[in-house]
């Protein structure tokens, strides 16, 4: 073997070894275990139940719209704080399409029931003014919070809006509507919890 054999490494015109490639297959490594480590983490995250009807309804925390506020509500309202009548509780946006469908049809259920039944909104990947303006464009007048941080809709695995939560009065999931609610459906469920 000769002494001055060349070497099998990248010299650039200065006669240094070039550690770029050396370096793109790091940088490439540490892309690849920072995906592995997002991905453990995401089914880490999803390994949580959705709630279905029979189950205990999720319970949170939510500060209201300005002039959306539960008549009952505090600095610290929580879901658990609103039993003893059924509520309906509704996941929506305003730049949802088919939220629209929905909203008139709630807003005159929540009329017609009354203090029988607690309808509640819960804003999903929005913006407060529009929010606001979608709330007023219907003339909503139940109780519609923010959803900050995407808290609550993690607590209940929505699929996407509307998605629609009935829960009886002692605070089980009746029934889960998933795509804007039918009223003969809604109101079949209301009656069966108000007269059971």
């Amino acid at each position: 073997m000769e002494a001055n054999a060349p070497r099998n490494t990248l010299t650039n015109e200065s006669g240094h070894t070039n550690s770029g490639s050396r370096r793109f297959f790091i940088a490439i490594w540490v892309v690849i275990i920072a995906l592995l480590a997002l991905f453990a983490w995401g089914l880490f995250n999803n390994s949580q139940e959705r709630p279905i009807a029979g189950a205990a309804a999720p319970d949170f925390h939510m500060q209201f719209f300005d002039g959306y506020a539960w008549v009952d509500a505090d600095d610290d309202t929580h879901l658990v704080q609103m039993r003893g009548r059924p509520v309906v509780l509704n996941f929506w946006a305003s730049w949802c399409v088919e939220c629209h469908l929905e909203a008139e049809l709630l807003e005159n259920l929540s009329r017609e029931y009354g203090d029988r039944v607690l309808f509640l909104g819960i804003a999903y990947v929005d913006t407060p003014t529009k929010s606001v303006e979608y709330l007023e464009s219907y003339g909503i007048s139940y109780p519609n919070a923010p959803d900050l941080g995407g808290a609550i809709s993690k607590k209940y695995e929505i699929t996407g809006v509307p998605e629609t939560f009935i829960i009886d009065a002692e605070g089980t999931i009746a029934d889960v509507v998933i795509g804007p609610v039918n009223e003969t459906r809604l109101r079949a469920i209301l009656e069966q919890l108000l007269n059971s």
